[in-house]
């Protein structure tokens, strides 16, 4: 008769199979543990911490807490096993944070620095150490820079302010190119992008990649909005009077005042901010610009013969060092206006010829009497338009004249009818 046992081969693989899932379950589970202790390491170090501060204080005062510790030695075990359980952790995340004691040079970074001397007085006297090299000499900046035409230009103190005014260089705006255009609408159409016009020359609305600043500016010619953009003397008009500009012809001083290489269309609050600083004591805030602005600064001062201090001499050398290649700007109106000789300060007095025989001669004729001066306008004046402005003979009307009102400042500039 057959017997009904199971064959022992098949119940030993069964047993052995379940052991292998076993074996992998206990794995697994160990891994779970290890990665959730890492994960959550902090907060079971602070909570051993709490617990190790509720057991001391448990034994420390005989009473229990809130952990409600029903005998001293069941404290004394909490605060015992907490106080493991923090120092195993802290022990863990500090190998895991701090670098090995064997890290190599390679493996952490370090921040490279020159050897200071007291490293070079360290090394033996007997050792053999190679000569140090000599100091390389200084590069001279490369023609044609401004770094290279900073050099050239005159340094000395700031000359007194006396006598500085604005209408001492000539007409605002004034259309030097003869396109027919004043400089600011010119200045306005070259910086701005998207440019809309309001006829051949007047520039209505535009974008402004603002230099100073690095932001966009939607320009809108307006009263209330003109002013949002303004166009900067790059080397301001008050700055130059005092470091050279009084030496300059009215001609000179004009167009220093309307030379595109002396505008730049810019955010009006940081034109105002900047009045008539010089690099010394005021950047632009957009760092990416400085250099171009410095350079422009020089390529002015070079084109007009001005001065500069000395602490703007540094300002100014202390930027283009690191951008020594960044190119001196021309303008032809500087060289046309510069090439003019300087105005005489006072014309020679002809000299005196000897008298001629007399001669009979017709009667002559009284001198003409000179036409009296035109009164000035009253303060309290009020024109309607530029075209009774303009007959009454005060066009342009600039800010503090009588008879100045917004109606006559379309472009919000200051100055009414140009």
């Amino acid at each position: 008769m057959p017997s009904s046992t199971p064959p022992r081969a098949a119940s030993d693989t069964t047993i052995v199979k379940t052991g292998r899932h076993r074996k992998l379950w206990w794995i697994a589970l160990a891994l779970v543990l290890v990665i959730a202790i890492i994960v959550l390491s902090p907060i079971i170090c602070t909570l051993a911490v709490a617990v190790a501060i509720t057991a001391g204080v448990s034994l420390g005062k005989k009473t229990p807490t809130f952990l409600r510790f029903r005998t001293p030695a069941t404290a004394a075990r909490a605060l015992i096993i907490s106080v493991v359980v923090v120092a195993l952790l802290s022990a863990g995340m500090a190998n895991l944070v701090l670098p090995r004691a064997h890290t190599t040079v390679d493996e952490a970074p370090v921040a490279f620095a020159p050897a200071s001397p007291a490293a070079d007085e360290a090394v033996a006297v007997g050792e053999d150490q190679p000569e140090s090299p000599a100091p390389a000499d200084t590069v001279s900046p490369e023609p044609g820079t401004a770094l290279a035409a900073l050099e050239t230009l005159e340094v000395k103190g700031r000359a007194p302010k006396t006598g500085y005014d604005r209408d001492e260089f000539g007409q605002r705006w004034k259309d030097i190119d003869h396109n027919g255009c004043g400089q600011r609408d010119d200045v306005l159409a070259r910086d701005l992008a998207g440019v809309q016009k309001a006829g051949r020359c007047v520039v209505a609305s535009g974008i402004l990649d603002d230099p100073f600043t690095g932001e966009s500016i939607a320009f809108e010619r307006g009263e209330d909005t003109s002013s949002l953009v303004q166009i900067d003397h790059v080397v301001p008009l008050s700055d130059a009077w005092q470091k050279g500009a009084q030496q300059l012809t009215a001609h000179q001083r004009e167009t220093l005042g309307n030379d595109p290489l002396n505008l730049l269309a810019v955010d009006g609050a940081a034109n105002a901010q900047k009045s008539d600083s010089d690099a010394a004591t005021w950047l632009p805030k957009n760092t990416g610009f400085r250099c171009a602005y410095v350079a422009r600064q020089v390529s002015v001062k070079v084109a007009y013969e001005l001065w500069v201090t000395y602490a703007e001499r540094d300002a100014l050398e202390r930027i283009l060092t690191g951008c020594p290649t960044a190119r001196l700007l021309t303008s032809d109106y500087a060289a046309d206006a510069m090439a003019i000789a300087a105005e005489p300060a006072t014309k020679p007095s002809p000299s005196i010829a000897p008298a001629p025989n007399p001669q009979p001669t017709h009667e002559s004729k009284p001198a003409p009497v000179p036409a009296p001066a035109k009164p000035a306008p009253p303060a309290d004046v009020y024109y309607k338009n530029c075209t009774e402005a303009r007959e009454a003979g005060a066009a342009p009307v600039r800010v503090g004249d009588p008879g100045y009102a917004k109606h006559l400042d379309r472009d919000g500039d200051g100055v009414g009818c140009e």
